[in-house]
């Protein structure tokens, strides 16, 4: 699929990107940049994705994280060794709220990452997961290319 018959978001609505991009930039502060990063690739790849996929694999790598633990992120339910507590717990909350309409939100989904979590740091990681969500979407919508990269827009 290409995006020749899509719009450019960022270029189109100027002021929705830019709000998008100041709502993301808020909800990563007070986490481990490598902890969002894995965050944004399992539901990157939850979504199908590609395109941010692509981008949050680079920017984990960036960011320090183990090749081996990357490879693992789609399959983290079975690769628990792999992960921190925390980390299992914010893959599981990024799980839930991603596919929010097959089962909403569990209460001992919620209650593994309140352990895990502070009441700041638990609003920022879910304004994390919603943020990423809807940049897949917009992604996903204007059919972005895999492998290119428009922050910069």
């Amino acid at each position: 699929m290409t995006n020749q018959n899509r719009i450019d978001f960022a270029r189109t609505a100027p002021k929705v990107y830019r709000a998008q991009r100041q709502f993301e930039d808020a909800a990563g502060q007070g986490l481990d940049p490598a902890l969002g990063e894995l965050v944004r690739v399992r539901a990157s790849q939850l979504n199908g994705c590609a395109y941010c996929l692509h981008m949050h694999v680079s920017d984990a790598r960036e960011a320090g994280e183990d090749e081996y633990r990357l490879h693992m992120v789609a399959v983290w339910r079975e690769a628990t060794n792999f992960f921190t507590a925390q980390e299992l717990a914010a893959l599981e909350l990024t799980e839930a709220v991603t596919l929010i309409s097959e089962r909403g939100v569990p209460d001992e989904v919620y209650a593994r990452a309140a352990e895990h979590f502070d009441e700041s740091e638990l609003a920022g990681l879910l304004a994390l997961i919603l943020s990423i969500n809807t940049w897949n979407r917009i992604a996903l919508a204007t059919a972005k290319i895999a492998g290119t990269d428009e922050r910069t827009a």
